[in-house]
């Protein structure tokens, strides 16, 4: 021991001058404690603008969405449950968000109804079936879809999907189906890309255990790993479906943007966010208009926020195992 701190001190000792400047200047940077404090200053800074940011724009949507019940006097109740809405009329007009609320729920739906099976389909040949060359084919596939831009996706769905509803079910084609369609595709990366990753954080001692007593492959992925991916997986879908529940454009390209709740998934449909985008830019600043649409954006933000619980809910459970 003696002679290694010996050895260890002439090393030093015989260091040439520059070394021991550098030596002591790396020491300086790593106990600076101005360093550390700008360190400590910037990423509290960073946290505290993020949770101002958040509070800001509730407390801003908030206020502007109260607007219609608090100086225009609409009654809450109707506007939530009604079924017309025609505020451009003259004489007694109407605001009843209720088609709107259910455009913008059976389009998540359906979307997530559309995409779940394949979603996961492709998640199980990512993991499980094929780990290598699956990994490699797939993953720049799901890269590319979650690049191409909405516009893009609404296009092609106003030139393929419309077009194959109008010749096969009849009507205009733009309907809420082909809206779900477009948006399932959309999300499909997105739940695809969160599966995959719940999957592989199955641990592989249950699959062990599942071919130790003769299961085969397909026995284990259906009733070992899927179940105990089960609450990532729901995760997955959750996540998938706030996407879809916030799409705007390339929704009101293939929906029909009707005013009415629609009696089937072949007819035209609107949804909180094509009808806000469409009537914003013809409405004044202070009108009953501009209220009432700042109040559809409010009950988008609260349903985002129920999603976001429900995420959180599902996070906790899975960790509580």
């Amino acid at each position: 021991m003696g002679i290694n701190k010996t050895v260890t001190r002439r090393s030093f000792e015989n260091k040439p001058e520059s070394s021991l400047l550098k030596d002591k200047g790396l020491i300086k940077r790593f106990t600076d404690r101005n360093s550390e404090g700008r360190g400590k200053l910037y990423i509290y800074s960073s946290a505290i603008l993020m949770i101002a940011a958040v509070v800001s724009i509730t407390l801003f949507l908030t206020l502007q969405g109260l607007r219609s019940f608090t100086v225009d006097h609409l009654n809450i109740w109707d506007f939530l449950t009604g079924s017309e809405w025609y505020p451009d009329r003259a004489e007694n007009p109407s605001y009843g968000a209720w088609p709107f609320v259910f455009g913008s729920i059976s389009v998540t739906l359906l979307a997530a109804l559309i995409t779940t099976p394949v979603a996961i389909g492709c998640a199980i040949f990512m993991t499980e079936v094929a780990k290598k060359w699956g990994q490699r084919i797939l993953q720049p596939v799901i890269e590319i879809l979650v690049g191409i831009p909405s516009v893009v996706y609404g296009l092609i769905g106003l030139s393929v999907i419309v077009p194959f509803m109008r010749h096969h079910f009849g009507g205009t084609g733009l309907s809420l189906l082909s809206g779900s369609i477009v948006v399932g595709i959309m999300i499909l990366p997105t739940v695809t890309s969160i599966a995959a990753d719940s999957i592989r954080a199955v641990p592989d001692s249950l699959r062990e255990a599942s071919y130790a007593i003769g299961a085969t492959q397909w026995q284990t992925i259906w009733r070992v790993v899927i179940p105990a991916a089960g609450s990532s997986l729901i995760t997955a879908i959750v996540l998938g479906m706030s996407r879809a529940f916030g799409e705007a454009l390339a929704v009101q390209m293939v929906i029909g943007n009707a005013r009415h709740v629609p009696h089937s998934i072949f007819d035209p449909a609107a949804t909180l966010t094509t009808i806000i985008t469409l009537s914003m830019g013809n409405s004044t600043t202070g009108s009953v208009l501009n209220d009432a649409l700042w109040s559809l954006g409010l009950i988008l933000l609260v349903i985002s926020y129920i999603f976001i619980v429900i995420i959180r809910f599902l996070s906790g459970r899975r960790n509580a195992r």
